[in-house]
């Protein structure tokens, strides 16, 4: 008798076994952002990457870059819950 396994751990094996399931996990971060940061931080920001755990910030204004800083370590515990694991390490707001 074999059992069925749900749909979405199939396709998690499939993006591991092809070697890009951490690379979509990684981006979840850039996915999440808007809905972890809000709409006000989020119209003057665009998070474009990540790599090794760094998310890469443009920010439209030094005010608000100077600002997003005093709230990283923030902002990072709230993407790091939204996505279920500990994968951004650091932002960089350019």
């Amino acid at each position: 008798m074999s059992t069925a396994k749900p749909l979405n751990q199939l396709i998690q094996q499939f993006l591991e076994a092809i070697g890009i399931g951490a690379k979509i996990e990684e981006n979840l971060a850039v996915v999440h952002w808007d809905s972890v940061v809000g709409k006000e931080i989020s119209e003057h920001t665009d998070p474009y990457k990540i790599a090794d755990g760094i998310l890469y910030v443009r920010v439209n204004d030094p005010v608000w870059r100077n600002e997003l800083q005093f709230f990283k370590n923030e902002i990072i515990n709230k993407l790091n819950t939204k996505i279920g694991k500990s994968l951004v390490r650091d932002i960089k707001f350019l």
